[in-house]
C-alpha cells in the first residue's frame, strides 16, 4: 500500500488556508489510486483549545469526501467535533475512496500536560478498520506514550498504526524512540505524521516517519513542508512474524489472528 502523509505549518485556526495548503501539497504528487492520505491532528485548525470557534468548522468534511474520490484514496485526518457536554472531541476521521466516511476515532488521552483534558472529552475504544490488505489502527498524537492501546489493537488484528499529531519540538526525540519502539514491540507497521513550524506557543519540528515492523525508519522527513511517501509491504510485515514469533510469545492472552495467504 502507498502511503501519502502531509506535513506543513498548520494556520493557526484558518481552516481555509489549511485546505488550501493540503490541495497545493497533493497537486504536487502522483497518487495512486488506493493509496492512503494522511493529514496531521486538527490539520485544518491548529492544536486550539477554543472549541468554540474550531468544532466542526465549515468546508472541513466536504472537503475530505471530495478528496477521498478525487485520488480514489483511503483518508485518515484530524478533526475538532463537540461532545454532548459541549466539550471537543479531538479526532481521526476515515474516508473510503468512494467518499463515505467509514468511521471515527477519539483520541483516548488528551494531552493533560497541556490543559487538553479540561476542554476535550477522551475517547473510550481503539478502531481497527481493514484498508486493503492491512488492518490498519488510528491514534492522536499523546496516545503514542501508552503502549497499552496499542498492544489492544493488536490483539484485535492491527499491522499497521497511524499516528497523527501536533508533537512539539522540545520532546521530539519522544516522539522518533517511541514511534519505532510501538512498531518493534506490535511487529507492525507505523506511520508518524506531526506538523512542522509554531502556533501561539509551541514550535514543532516535523519528524514525520514510517517504520517498519523491525523499528526501521523506510521513510523519513526533517521539517520541511512536504509529503512523506512510502510504500508497505504486507508479505515483508507477516515474513518477520513468522520468522521472529514474539507476539505468540506473548503471556498476556494474546492470541494473534491468523494471516490470510
Amino acid at each position: 500500500m502507498n502511503i501519502i502523509a502531509c506535513q506543513f505549518q498548520i494556520a493557526w485556526e484558518d481552516p481555509e488556508a489549511n485546505l488550501a495548503k493540503v490541495t497545493e501539497l497533493l497537486n504536487q504528487r502522483e497518487i495512486v489510486p488506493g493509496s492512503l492520505i494522511v493529514l496531521p491532528e486538527l490539520f485544518a485548525t491548529g492544536f486550539s483549545m477554543n472549541i468554540e470557534s474550531i468544532a466542526d468548522a465549515p468546508g472541513v468534511k466536504p472537503f475530505l469526501e471530495t478528496l477521498a474520490r478525487r485520488y480514489q484514496s483511503w483518508i485518515i485526518a484530524g478533526h475538532v467535533a463537540k461532545s454532548s457536554d459541549g466539550r471537543g472531541l479531538n479526532l481521526a476521521l476515515v474516508y473510503e475512496p468512494s467518499g463515505q466516511q467509514l468511521c471515527s476515532y477519539t483520541k483516548i488521552h488528551p494531552f493533560s500536560y497541556g490543559g487538553e483534558d479540561k476542554v476535550y472529552a477522551p475517547g473510550s475504544e481503539v478502531k481497527v478498520i481493514s484498508i486493503g490488505d492491512f488492518q490498519v489502527c488510528p491514534f492522536v498524537c499523546y496516545d503514542l506514550r501508552f503502549p497499552e492501546i496499542f498492544r489492544t489493537a493488536a490483539v484485535q488484528g492491527a499491522n499497521t498504526f497511524v499516528v497523527i499529531a501536533n508533537w512539539p519540538a522540545a520532546r521530539t526525540h519522544h516522539w522518533t524512540t517511541l514511534l519505532q519502539a510501538r512498531a518493534i514491540e506490535n511487529q507492525a507497521y507505523v506511520v508518524g505524521l506531526n506538523r512542522t513550524g509554531t502556533d501561539p506557543k509551541l514550535e514543532y519540528d516535523g519528524a514525520s516517519l514510517v517504520v517498519d515492523p523491525q523499528g526501521v525508519t523506510v521513510a523519513s522527513l526533517a521539517n520541511e513542508e512536504a509529503c512523506l511517501e512510502a510504500k508497505i509491504s504486507k508479505e515483508k510485515m507477516v515474513s518477520w512474524r513468522q520468522r521472529f514469533p514474539a507476539l505468540q510469545d506473548s503471556h498476556h492472552s494474546f492470541s494473534p489472528p491468523a494471516q490470510k495467504p
